[in-house]
């Protein structure tokens, strides 16, 4: 029998919420909730954490309640500020206990290897640690000032919103580039203890990582008046209007110049997947579909010379 889903309310005890799925004591521990929590109810434990309590519930079900999309009326009634609290935390988490407990687990695992597969483990660990900072670099400089600036009352506030959508995927991209390599590729000789612990991290980090990226696409984005969310989510919808990103225009120029899918991929550091990815974006925002189109295309725009077009 389906045991029924548990109906997470202000009023239910902290302690019987805690108990309702196992990466709740991390979101707990990020919104510097303390325990000994007693009988308490999550509004009581909240209000004496000023945290509001129904934003606290909206985080613990995307982590809690698999499928779940909050409701409008939960949207309304929850306070952003915290929600944006809970994220810049995650990233210190991220940055100060996950990646570093990865990174040795990783050391570790590769010692016994041989030195050219050790710096290949090494620099491919160090690609995903750079393209998750990279990320949360992005959030913390530009989608959070903004959302700050907002509620504020600061409707001046710029926001470059053409990396959004491109910093999500290029960091859950690398995570899965990075699971394959070490379930599938490792060498034999790799230290098996510590080959287990690294990829418990890995499947523990990209559960919580996804998590995130679910934070700001069903709770931060759609909490803000249609005004900004339009602004925010302008990447996120992808109109066929919108312009071209950075990278779109690199990689049109790489197209342009005769490079090959891999060519380009190796020369960016992406996976051809995202390549791909991109050139469909490329296709689909400017209506050119051969690679004699997308050329005159780059000429026209002044992103190549006639020198440079083989």
């Amino acid at each position: 029998m389906i045991a029924p889903r548990i109906s997470l309310s202000p009023a239910m005890k902290m302690a019987e919420l805690l108990d309702t799925h196992v990466a709740l004591p991390g979101v707990f521990n990020r919104m510097g909730l303390p325990y000994g929590f007693g009988e308490a109810s999550v509004e009581e434990v909240c209000q004496k954490a000023d945290i509001d309590a129904r934003a606290f519930l909206l985080i613990c079900k995307i982590y809690a309640l698999e499928g779940y999309r909050p409701a409008a009326e939960e949207l309304q009634s929850a306070r952003l500020q915290d929600i944006v609290r809970y994220l810049r935390f995650s990233h210190r988490y991220y940055l100060e206990t996950a990646l570093p407990t990865l990174a040795d687990a990783m050391e570790r695992m590769s010692r016994p290897c041989q030195p050219r597969s050790r710096e290949i483990i090494r620099r491919f660990f160090h690609d995903y640690r750079s393209e998750l900072s990279r990320h949360f670099d992005y959030e913390e400089e530009k989608v959070f000032p903004f959302v700050e600036a907002y509620l504020a009352g600061d409707g001046e506030k710029p926001f470059m919103a053409d990396e959004f959508s491109e910093t999500h995927e290029s960091a859950e991209e690398k995570l899965e580039d990075l699971k394959s390599l070490v379930v599938k590729y490792l060498p034999a000789e790799c230290d098996l203890p510590y080959l287990q612990l690294a990829v418990f991290y890995i499947y523990s980090l990209g559960v919580d990582v996804r998590k995130h990226i679910l934070l700001e696409d069903l709770l931060l984005a759609p909490m803000l008046p249609p005004k900004e969310r339009t602004v925010l989510e302008s990447r996120l919808e992808d109109s066929d209007a919108s312009p071209l990103s950075q990278r779109e225009k690199e990689i049109l120029v790489s197209v342009a110049r005769g490079m090959l899918n891999k060519e380009i991929a190796d020369q960016y550091n992406l996976s051809i997947h995202t390549v791909i990815t991109h050139r469909k974006n490329i296709t689909r925002k400017t209506g050119i579909k051969t690679v004699a189109g997308l050329t005159v295309y780059a000429l026209l725009n002044n992103l190549i010379d006639m020198n440079t077009v083989e």
